[in-house]
């Protein structure tokens, strides 16, 4: 009988318990989630609008160098393609998706 009355008393009843408990047990995944947007997410959707950015504004006589390592100068640009100039004259075609990154700004020569 002791023990019945124990449990009748401190029992959490269905209205006791309420949202707070369903809050505290979702809390560790809406705080995983939101350091996944934070550092991970969010720092490459950056990356991606720089990157986007920075292919359409190329321009004819930027020094550029590939995703492949290749240095040139860019001889001619289209829509979705870029000539580059690699030395003696000749020439090489590239998507624009190629282009990586622009050394004429990285070293001041602009």
């Amino acid at each position: 009988m002791m023990n019945l009355s124990y449990i009748l008393l401190f029992a959490p009843t269905q209205g006791q318990e309420g949202s707070g408990s369903n809050f505290m047990s979702f809390l560790p995944l809406v705080l995983i989630i939101l350091v996944f947007y934070l550092f991970f997410i969010r720092p490459q959707m950056k990356k991606s609008k720089d990157q986007r950015r920075f292919r359409e504004n190329l321009k004819k006589g930027d020094k550029v160098i590939t995703i492949g390592g290749i240095h040139g100068k860019i001889a001619e640009i289209d829509e979705t393609t870029v000539v580059l100039e690699v030395g003696n004259q000749m020439r090489l075609t590239f998507e624009k998706s190629a282009v990586a990154m622009d050394t004429s700004t990285q070293l001041g020569q602009k």
